[in-house]
């Protein structure tokens, strides 16, 4: 129950939103800098974004494992499940990339290039894996409970 949630209530979804709120501000931050916004606050500040989104990305990957391990093998929602958890896996490994990066620059004051292009694509996977994981709530019904009249 500790990882999956109690019926009706998964979870996966809310731990989710500690990753895409981090990195979505990694993003904002690392496009603020670039454009010469304050790039000494916005480099260091993008770089520990992207720590409390990769934390925070370990808690939902770890629930959503579990849950995934939950749905029959074979059927549409498992490939879904499957592509939903390779795409986030994906944007993981840009985001890591990403913060190794922009290291340089959170002791540097400054966004570097690596670090905001590979934030950018973190991002972009992300938001596929997102479209992916909303499939599975709202085409396949995850984890969704009926409510009485």
């Amino acid at each position: 129950m500790l990882l999956h949630g109690p019926p009706g209530h998964p979870v996966h979804p809310p731990l989710t939103d500690v990753a895409i709120g981090a990195y979505t501000v990694a993003v904002a931050l690392g496009i603020l800098g670039a454009l010469g916004v304050s790039e000494d606050a916005m480099g260091k500040a993008m770089w520990l974004a992207l720590l409390v989104g990769l934390a925070g990305g370990v808690l939902a990957a770890l629930t959503g494992l579990a849950e995934l391990l939950r749905i029959e093998r074979g059927t549409d929602t498992y490939k879904t499940g499957v592509l939903h958890g390779a795409m986030m896996a994906a944007g993981t490994v840009l985001f890591v990339l990403a913060a190794f990066l922009q290291y340089d620059g959170f002791h540097d004051g400054r966004v570097t290039t690596g670090g905001l292009v590979l934030t950018l694509l973190g991002y972009v996977a992300l938001g596929v894996g997102g479209f992916l994981g909303g499939s599975l709530v709202f085409r396949h019904g995850m984890r969704v409970e009926k409510s009485e009249p």
